[in-house]
């Protein structure tokens, strides 16, 4: 730059370069050199870091990583969470980054004593400071290739592909294996059986995780609104039920998944952090599990071990299926694609029956509407379940494979999976009009009930309808979503939907809601006398029935009451007496009582779940004088009628 003096063919040490010292012999400049951009070639640069996979290491070892330094045409070629073959050329680099680390500088020695190296050399880059030179492995790539592109890779996955131009790039062999498949009439059952030869029962989990993995149409709206595709589930269970050997068995089997535990888990380990380049000093973009996983599934175990804020921290990732980072001066939207497979332990270790979801679990309403389904595995002792699961067990450990448990290979269900996702299947009118019907049908079911539900029912339920629907037609490789596909997803979500067991109603709760202020008034006159109180009276034994039978006898009751005022051919009823729907439902019955003592213990029960329908549940409605006219009923047998807007469920 002082001199003038032009130098040409400066070799660049994979970083910025500049000469030593001026080749002026008169110049001593070794600093300020100036680049000259017109009379410089130019090449796209990019460094990837690989890992070794998890799945090939043994067990207890940590995956080893290594740099790859990518030129021109090779760079932007693969992305976070591939599986890449690359070729290229073992090299060493300046290890840049650890000589920049604060340290003790490498100095000569001043003084020396006769017979010391006095003509010892200083070891280190002059434009880092005098500092030791350490040298570091690198891999130079010349090409890179996906692994196995037809199962997993970005090429197949990100690209527009036809179930036509798969067919192309596939053996005879695979798609008349694909083909035969495709014509089973228990394809369903035969999937999950291949896919989980090793975990007895649990037939509506496998099939939610087989629809995941084949997952449903994303949409783009003209609007600039994107609608997801993927589909997340949830397993909530007792210990020892297989939820954690169920992801281990999906994120062995697919090949864009990542398996993680929520407790070891941070916001930045599952999204992406941002960190500072040891080579350049820049911030740069570190991905995480979910990026990772891109176009794959994401496997979450300890989902309720998860610390609330970073659980908030994927609420963007499972809807919008973006990863939005603001940090550091680096602000950027990156793509998350992917389902996650969560598994998740009861609050107490135990499901309690008697609770909704949301008391079971250590979850916020807004993370639990974006599954698209719950799965709940209560550890129930059976005889029949508890020998077929022992007996699986042991042919493990004898090492006896039943041929009937796998009808496929898992390559072969591979092959049909990564087929069937191909398809976009449409929804037919049919199929709309009943996915509008089964969606207000679990509005109404939870409106009087709202408490009672396991959670809130919104429209994503009905966006997750559509994509199980979507998933169904996939698996069947038909372009039309049909009826059937709709009725087995509503299937699915009512085993989410439905709260596993109500507790038992009790009968004498209105009873001791009166007695308690009277009670109190007794107690509080009671302080004020000399003489101690009379001795308590025993408590009374609680009447109670189980939910089951309260609802079995109420829609009896509801919908004997309704045909009655059908029955009035347009005239306006005046309701039923109260002991006529007594000695009705007694009537009714009475094949099933064997004697008085029975009959008048039936007659106790449904006089006190009359009561509750009309005074706890309001289902049934009392009519006053006034409401009559001038024809007036005894105060214990009122005329009743059913609430106008309820529905029986």
């Amino acid at each position: 730059m002082e001199c003038q003096t032009v130098i040409k063919n400066v070799e660049q040490q994979f970083k910025y370069t500049i000469p030593t010292i001026c080749r002026n012999p008169v110049c001593n400049n070794r600093r300020k050199f100036l680049l000259e951009i017109d009379k410089s070639k130019f090449v796209d640069f990019q460094k990837v870091r690989i890992q070794e996979i998890q799945a090939e290491l043994p067990r207890g070892c940590i995956p080893r990583s290594i740099d790859v330094v990518l030129r021109a045409e090779a760079v932007e070629s693969v992305q976070p969470g591939d599986r890449v073959d690359f070729t290229g050329t073992l090299i060493v680099v300046p290890d840049v980054g650890s000589i920049s680390l604060p340290g003790v500088r490498a100095e000569p020695p001043k003084g020396h004593k006769e017979g010391s190296d006095a003509d010892a050399g200083i070891k280190g880059l002059k434009s880092l400071g005098v500092r030791e030179l350490n040298y570091k492995l690198c891999f130079l790539a010349c090409s890179v290739e996906q692994t196995k592109p037809m199962f997993g890779g970005t090429e197949m996955q990100l690209n527009e592909i036809t179930p036509e131009l798969m067919k192309k790039s596939m053996t005879d062999a695979d798609w008349n294996k694909i083909f035969e498949m495709s014509k089973d009439k228990n394809l369903f059952q035969n999937l999950i059986n291949s896919l989980f030869p090793s975990i007895h029962g649990n037939d509506e989990v496998k099939k939610g995780i087989l629809l995941m993995l084949f997952g449903g149409v994303p949409k783009h709206a003209k609007g600039g609104t994107n609608l997801r595709g993927d589909i997340n589930i949830c397993i909530v269970g007792d210990p020892s039920t297989a939820k954690s050997q169920l992801l281990k068995q999906v994120a062995d089997f697919t090949p864009r998944a990542i398996y993680t535990s929520g407790k070891g888990t941070t916001a930045a380990g599952l999204t992406a952090a941002v960190v500072k380049d040891e080579e350049s000093f820049d911030f740069v973009i570190e991905a995480g599990a979910l990026m990772l996983a891109d176009n794959g599934i994401c496997c979450i175990d300890e989902f309720d071990k998860m610390d609330l804020k970073d659980q908030v921290a994927i609420h963007e990732a499972m809807e919008q299926q973006t990863i939005s980072i603001a940090k550091a001066g680096v602000r950027a939207t990156l793509n998350a694609r992917t389902s996650i497979l969560a598994a998740a332990n009861p609050v107490g270790g135990r499901y309690d029956r008697s609770k909704p979801l949301q008391q079971n679990i250590m979850m916020t309403a807004p993370i639990m509407s974006r599954f698209d389904l719950f799965f709940i595995i209560v550890d129930e002792m059976s005889e029949i379940v508890d020998y077929a699961i022992a007996r699986k067990i042991m042919d493990l450990h004898r090492q006896i494979e039943r041929a009937s448990s796998a009808p496929y290979s898992q390559s072969d269900v591979l092959k049909y999976i990564m087929f069937g996702k191909q398809f976009k299947p449409v929804l037919s009118p049919a199929a709309g009009e009943l996915l509008v019907k089964h969606y207000t049908k679990l509005r109404q079911r939870e409106g009087p009930n709202a408490a009672k539900s396991m959670y809130r029912i919104t429209v994503r339920q009905l966006e997750s309808m559509i994509r199980l629907s979507e998933a169904q037609a996939k698996m069947e490789c038909t372009e039309t979503i049909l009826p059937r596909h709709v009725a087995e997803s509503f299937r699915l979500m009512n085993k989410s939907i439905i709260r596993v067991e109500q507790p038992d109603v009790n009968l004498d709760e209105d009873e001791e809601m009166e007695v308690d202020q009277p009670a109190e008034e007794t107690a509080e006159g009671a302080e004020g006398a000399e003489e101690p109180p009379a001795t308590a009276a025993p408590p009374k034994e609680k009447q109670t029935i189980s939910y089951d039978e309260y609802k079995k006898v109420s829609n009896m009751i509801v919908a004997y009451m309704r045909s009655k005022e059908t029955e009035s051919d347009g005239e306006v009823t005046e309701g039923l007496k109260r002991s006529d729907v007594i000695n009705w439902y007694l009537e009714h019955i009475g094949d099933d009582i064997e004697d008085e003592d029975e009959l008048l213990a039936k007659k106790f029960t449904i006089e006190k779940v009359i009561d509750r329908l009309t005074y706890h549940d309001q289902i049934l409605i009392p009519l006053t004088a006034g409401e009559m006219g001038e024809k007036s009923a005894p105060a214990d047998d009122p005329l009743l009628v059913v609430h106008p807007n309820y529905i029986i469920d």
